[in-house]
């Protein structure tokens, strides 16, 4: 399954070309702007597998960094404040790491 079979790539194109400029990620409007918000809890689900790419059934801090990869391959990596920052927004327990609760959606 793709990221593409769950949400519509023009919503992907313009939410991952909304928050090019470095620093300026917010999860909470890119999740929005994919159309996640609008989703079942059980697609937040697959989204987060895929996601998850080393498939622990957690995202951890490392994977976040890359995480608008995961919704288009040429996006940019998020730097080390938005990284901190979307895991403090999903990391509920302090483990350091999100599970697939979804909890930052």
């Amino acid at each position: 399954m793709s990221m593409t079979d769950l949400l519509h790539a023009e919503d992907i194109k313009k939410a991952v070309g909304a928050f090019t400029a470095v620093d300026s990620f917010d999860h909470k409007k890119f999740f929005q702007m994919v159309g996640l918000k609008k989703k079942s809890p059980e697609d937040v689900k697959k989204v987060f597998h895929i996601l998850d790419k080393d498939k622990s059934g957690f995202i951890e801090e490392e994977e976040l960094g890359f995480i608008l990869k995961g919704f288009s391959p040429d996006a940019r990596d998020l730097s080390v404040k938005e990284t901190k920052t979307l895991l403090a927004a999903g990391d509920k327990d302090g483990d350091g790491k999100i599970g697939a609760d979804g909890s930052c959606i």
